[in-house]
């Protein structure tokens, strides 16, 4: 159920997405909500709205927000504008109209009914919204600003992509060219049906050379086998095989997250690499203390991974000064680069692997 409270607006701030962070006064309580004015107008100080507070009243983290839901005195003025026809968030009371890249309307549609493979491009598949600015700080430093990197945002996690402050940091300092929301997930540079055709957008449409793919911030998780959301990093591996990419797992791999299950490398990643990918895939370790590092390896090993999948090592610090330098801040579960060294290590690594991969890709033209 969608518990809908009534709220005034006080104060109005513009986010560089493109979204809206209203400060509005809910049930005798101020509080913060989020208005995405493409999808119910502009919201200003003095109006009345309707917000969704579910996630304030679960005390949720990263999604802890009202959500405007619809401004008061708008009723009649909204319109449906631009070209496209596809549905996303469909049958729903917030369904959107968005044009796919895939389509019929779109000027990509004739060379994507053609298109076949991507051609060895490679492509790093994350868990964790947080894993995408170390992975393409990575492939930036190792191959050069002018590789060109798309972003491929799942519908995992958040939906709208101006939900996400990170990407477009990521995009004001030029460490992600285009940005591809796929599944249900909407408000990219170009849209696509799903994580398959979403891959061949990226190669055929923004002409990327490598491409990152992970949801919108937030995920699920439920401390079972198959249930949190990050399962998908799997299914974006075996997309990437089949369409003929290089597909790079970046782990997660922690060793100051409190919870057992997340110790070294995460439960959820053995879970994917053993039970969700089909295929061979590259699994990127960072170099780390080599006590750590014999721990993570043994972990593997003894899930008969290594046998499995293709496991080396690279150095992820270039991808973590890459960021500081761009100063670019990146949390993870609200611990910094600092607190949890590993997380970042692990995709910058990844990224950095990637870069090489675009070097060699380049050499051989």
């Amino acid at each position: 159920m969608i518990r809908a409270r009534r709220g005034s607006v006080t104060r109005v701030t513009r986010l560089p997405s493109g979204a809206l962070e209203a400060e509005v006064v809910c049930e005798g309580r101020n509080s913060v909500a989020i208005c995405y004015p493409d999808l119910t107008g502009p919201v200003a100080p003095g109006d009345w709205v309707i917000l969704n507070t579910n996630a304030v009243q679960l005390e949720l983290g990263t999604g802890g927000y009202h959500f405007v839901m619809w401004v008061e005195g708008r009723e009649g003025l909204g319109e449906v504008g631009g070209p496209g026809h596809i549905i996303k968030a469909r049958y729903t009371p917030f369904q959107v109209c968005c044009l796919a890249a895939e389509e019929e309307d779109s000027e990509y549609h004739e060379a994507l009914r053609e298109f076949k493979s991507i051609r060895d491009m490679p492509v790093v598949a994350c868990e964790l919204h947080s894993m995408v600015a170390p992975v393409v700080a990575g492939i930036k430093e190792t191959a050069g600003n002018e590789a060109r990197i798309a972003y491929i945002m799942t519908d995992g996690g958040a939906l709208p992509a101006a939900f996400s402050r990170l990407v477009q940091d990521l995009r004001d300092k030029a460490l992600i060219d285009t940005v591809i929301t796929c599944g249900h997930a909407f408000g990219g540079d170009l849209e696509s049906i799903n994580v398959y055709s979403a891959l061949c957008v990226a190669k055929e449409c923004a002409k990327a050379d490598a491409v990152v793919v992970a949801m919108g911030p937030g995920q699920a998780g439920t401390g079972t086998r198959y249930g949190f959301s990050g399962i998908e990093q799997g299914i974006a591996m075996n997309a990437t095989y089949s369409l003929g990419g290089i597909p790079i797992l970046a782990p997660r791999i922690s060793f100051s997250d409190f919870r057992g299950r997340h110790l070294g490398v995460s439960h959820h990643t053995i879970t994917v690499l053993k039970e969700v990918v089909l295929a061979d895939c590259i699994v990127v370790l960072p170099e780390i203390p080599v006590d750590k590092w014999r721990f993570v390896r043994s972990q593997l090993n003894g899930e008969g991974l290594t046998g499995r999948h293709v496991v080396v090592t690279e150095d992820g610090m270039s991808a973590v000064k890459r960021l500081q330098r761009d100063a670019i801040d990146v949390t993870t579960m609200g611990r910094t680069v600092l607190e949890d060294p590993e997380f970042f290590l692990a995709p910058g690594a990844a990224g950095v692997f990637a870069g090489k991969l675009v070097m060699e890709m380049k050499t051989c033209v």
